[in-house]
């Protein structure tokens, strides 16, 4: 699905030049390359803080926490999305509410959000699903009327553009009051090992979240609040900054292949292509289609006998989780997350796809489809 070896050899100079300061100052945690890497993330951003932190499954644990949620809040995420985002909100001992998604953009429903606003929320966690915002504008609006937070997790989005109505443009992850991120290695900003980190705005919230992360300290022994212990190493960091001047390059280059993929498959009826929303770019951090003739499985089974990477993001709705059975309230159906669940496909997509690659993948793809 990915190919970081390929990746990391056009920037291997400086990556392996980098590490090796680093095993020769032994500064392993927290050294000047972490905050090196900081200071060029706020600047790609155009956030004033960025707060690094051990991988983006703490990010958004050490976010609920900087704003005071307690046991028994209710806190409305998409049911349709990767576990981390509502696991977090389990292990504080807040309630998972658990909302529809818009068939064509794979993310939040507003329409699910304003539904589920109840005297107990809290917050809303807005993911934006494999590479492209979700509708933050309406999101901030609602959030304003109801006086929540929005706690953007951007870890398939990052470098992502937001364009609002009167066309200002953000970057995903810092509209909301905080945005949370992972380096994990495949993502569109990976590094090599576990990454994460949190983005904001707000001044106390900055000061704030960098304390949750190192224990509840800013002065060493001296601890104002709980916190705990989510760091991000000197050596992730000189991958980080050696790979964030070329991320607008790998967008290009992953955008490039989706084009590549929408072209070879618009004649194909079984298939829908991945809709790209007005209001965003996308980054493609996944190229997901809709499989509509009831063939998804069948189609899996074919690329892996054919050697294909393929993988279903997200086969199993969260509602229907073992793991939240117990908290989603009685919930067993949502329309939109139920047919995506049955009909997603993600095919290969990466910087360093040839166009060899691609035509075999569409050949075989289109082959099945007859």
């Amino acid at each position: 699905m990915v190919d970081v070896k390929s990746q990391y050899l056009k920037i291997k100079e400086e990556v392996d030049r980098g590490i090796q300061e680093v095993l020769d100052t032994t500064a392993f945690i927290n050294g000047p390359q972490v905050k090196k890497f900081q200071k060029e993330f706020e600047t790609y951003l155009g956030v004033k803080h960025v707060i690094p932190c051990a991988n983006g499954t703490d990010a958004l644990q050490i976010a609920m926490m900087a704003v005071g949620l307690k046991p028994g809040d209710e806190v409305i995420v998409p049911a349709f999305t990767y576990v981390a985002t509502a696991e977090v909100i389990a292990l504080l001992g807040l309630v998972p509410v658990m909302v529809d998604v818009d068939a064509d953009t794979f993310n939040v429903n507003i329409k699910g959000i304003q539904a589920a606003i109840t005297s107990k929320t809290k917050a809303i966690v807005p993911v934006h699903l494999y590479g492209q915002a979700a509708d933050m504008e309406s999101i901030m609006k609602i959030a304003e009327e109801h006086q929540l937070w929005v706690i953007e997790d951007n870890a398939q989005a990052i470098g992502a553009d937001y364009t609002f109505s009167d066309g200002r443009t953000a970057k995903t992850g810092t509209i909301g009051h905080i945005g949370c991120t992972s380096f994990y290695p495949s993502k569109n900003l990976g590094c090599y090992g576990d990454g994460g980190a949190i983005m904001t705005n707000d001044d106390e919230l900055g000061t704030l979240l960098h304390k949750i992360a190192n224990h509840g300290q800013v002065v060493r022994y001296y601890h104002d609040v709980v916190g705990c212990n989510s760091r991000l190493d000197s050596i992730q960091a000189v991958v980080l900054s050696a790979k964030l001047p070329h991320l607008d390059a790998y967008r290009d280059a992953r955008v490039k292949v989706a084009d590549f993929y929408d072209a070879a498959f618009k004649d194909v009826k079984a298939l829908e292509t991945p809709y790209r929303a007005s209001y965003t770019t996308h980054v493609f951090h996944q190229y997901t289609l809709k499989v509509k003739d009831g063939s998804r499985d069948a189609l899996k089974a074919y690329l892996d006998e054919q050697k294909i990477p393929n993988m279903i993001y997200y086969p199993v709705p969260l509602y229907k989780q073992e793991a939240f059975k117990a908290s989603s309230n009685g919930l067993d159906y949502l329309e939109n997350t139920e047919t995506l669940c049955k009909e997603v496909i993600s095919l290969p997509i990466h910087t360093e796809m040839s166009e060899e690659q691609l035509a075999y993948i569409c050949e075989k793809v289109k082959a099945f489809f007859g």
